[in-house]
């Protein structure tokens, strides 16, 4: 059964740094995109970071230069390397698996649970 685990989030100030882990389980890794999304408290999840099977990444403008997210498939784990963080980087922090289904022709998507990042100025 397919699984996406967060961990890493927590309390720090403006200007600190925070590493998220992403653990996946029943997800063929070689050949799937990757990402991390956001969901602050009032507003809709927006799009961080993904990186696909061969290493191409690609940021949200609010968060580039800031963050890098990287992946381990023989470890099964993504990254997500958060640095300068802000208070308007406070929210729950989603990992995501999206793999092409040749049969239906479309994605195949999977979440997480999320883990809290809260930034204090």
């Amino acid at each position: 059964q397919a699984q996406l685990v967060e961990s890493g989030g927590g309390l720090v100030q403006a200007g600190g740094s925070l590493s998220l882990s992403c653990i996946a389980s029943g997800i063929i890794l070689s050949d799937s995109t990757m990402g991390w999304y956001r969901q602050a408290p009032g507003k809709q999840r927006e799009l961080v970071a993904t990186i696909t099977s061969v290493g191409s990444t690609n940021y949200a403008d609010s968060v580039k230069g800031r963050f890098t997210i990287s992946r381990d498939n023989p470890k099964r784990t993504i990254y997500l390397q958060m640095n300068s963080l802000q208070p308007e980087d406070t929210a729950v922090y989603y990992c995501t698996a999206n793999r092409w289904n040749s049969r239906t022709r479309w994605r195949d998507s999977y979440w997480g649970h999320g883990t809290q990042v809260t930034v204090s100025s």
